[in-house]
């Protein structure tokens, strides 16, 4: 069974769930690459030694250079701010190394036709984390849209809502500074990405960026919000179909709002992240007195399901994302077969952002082909 070592740059939130989904992933799918923690990249020796002890490495640095030039790290997962991203990834693929990088893909469009520039020309494996569209309950939505289920689709609405800056009393942060880290550049990749995979591209825009709370307090004093709270945009689909996306992270009461609604000539399809191990599907067949949404637990019968757990409704949780994330870019590399989504996938977001950006800017429609 071979082995492939791992290096991890960032050892803090999404740093150790994908060592976890590393260390995870070869008993849970029974893969044929293993991984092999090699080495762990923070910013200090001191965070770096800590992070290698709790999380099982081999061995730490604070210079991501000397782990991605490493030779016994054959693949590189980027857990880093994203301004980190295209550099990081860069120096990857011209040492032949695959990469999964954490969205978004890189700080700005422009970073991410560089990153994908440089994924196809080094012929490496590349794939973005996005990993909320790797659900059982969200792949299946998948499959029922793609065999017809619903019908042809006739409308998309999907939101990416938490409320972790509802309280206007809430300390300023890194998040505060920096359109990278606003809520079009942290919340609203995640549901562009997922209603790109269930609705298809997007071809136009029109939109509104908000800052709610335009100052936040700090040991220093108030100091201003740089960046959006929340954002809107109506949107038309390459098929034709109108939709609407919603992002925010003022959105009292939402912890992991992550819902997409979708109409079809047939039915309709709904989920919600907070109740992630359920799909609601309503289908337009039988007496209308019985019709009505049905509530299908994720079991077995789905998608990634069977290998956590052979109880229906039992569920898998947040962690079990990013580890069918890290058994498909494993098989990726196996198989060196592409693996969703990859670096294109991820800068086709980025092209939906920078349209919503220029609608905003000039009050219109904003075709995303221009970008």
């Amino acid at each position: 069974m071979a082995q492939i070592g791992i290096g991890i740059v960032g050892g803090g939130y999404m740093g150790k769930a994908h060592a976890i989904a590393m260390s995870s992933v070869g008993a849970v799918f029974e893969t044929a690459l293993r991984p092999r923690l090699e080495m762990v990249c923070a910013t200090t020796d001191d965070s770096a030694q800590r992070h290698r002890a709790a999380l099982g490495f081999a061995r730490a640095t604070a210079d991501w250079r000397v782990l991605v030039s490493d030779p016994k790290v054959e693949a590189v997962v980027i857990a880093s701010p994203q301004h980190t991203h295209r550099a990081i990834a860069e120096m990857a693929f011209e040492l032949g190394k695959p990469v999964l990088c954490e969205k978004p893909l890189g700080a700005s469009l422009e970073d991410s036709r560089a990153m994908v520039a440089a994924a196809e020309a080094s012929g490496q494996i590349n794939m973005v984390g996005f990993n909320y569209i790797r659900t059982p309950a969200s792949q299946f939505a998948r499959q029922l849209i793609a065999e017809g289920a619903i019908g042809e689709l006739t409308w998309f609405r999907g939101e990416h809502t938490e409320d972790f800056f509802a309280d206007p009393g809430a300390p300023a942060t890194w998040r505060s500074h920096g359109r990278a880290n606003g809520t079009m550049g942290d919340l609203a990749p995640h549901m562009i990405n997922g209603a790109l995979a269930l609705a298809g591209p997007i071809t136009s825009v029109t939109a509104r960026v908000e800052t709610v709370h335009g100052t936040r307090p700090s040991a220093a004093g108030p100091v201003e919000v740089t960046n959006d709270d929340h954002a809107q945009m109506m949107c038309r689909f390459e098929s034709g179909v109108m939709g609407h996306l919603y992002f925010s992270r003022v959105a009292a009461g939402r912890k992991m709002g992550y819902a997409y609604e979708i109409s079809g000539a047939k039915g309709a399809i709904r989920f919600d992240q907070e109740d992630q191990n359920a799909i609601w599907l309503y289908r337009m067949e039988g007496p209308e007195a019985t019709r009505g949404f049905t509530k299908i637990l994720t079991g077995p019968a789905h998608p990634d399901y069977e290998a956590f757990c052979q109880g229906p409704g039992h569920g898998t949780g947040y962690q079990d994302q990013i580890i069918i994330e890290a058994k498909d870019f494993l098989t990726a590399i196996h198989t060196a077969t592409a693996g969703w989504p990859t670096f294109r996938d991820g800068m086709e977001v980025h092209r939906v952002i920078a349209a919503a950006h220029t609608s905003h800017e000039t009050g219109g429609w904003v075709d995303v082909s221009s970008f």
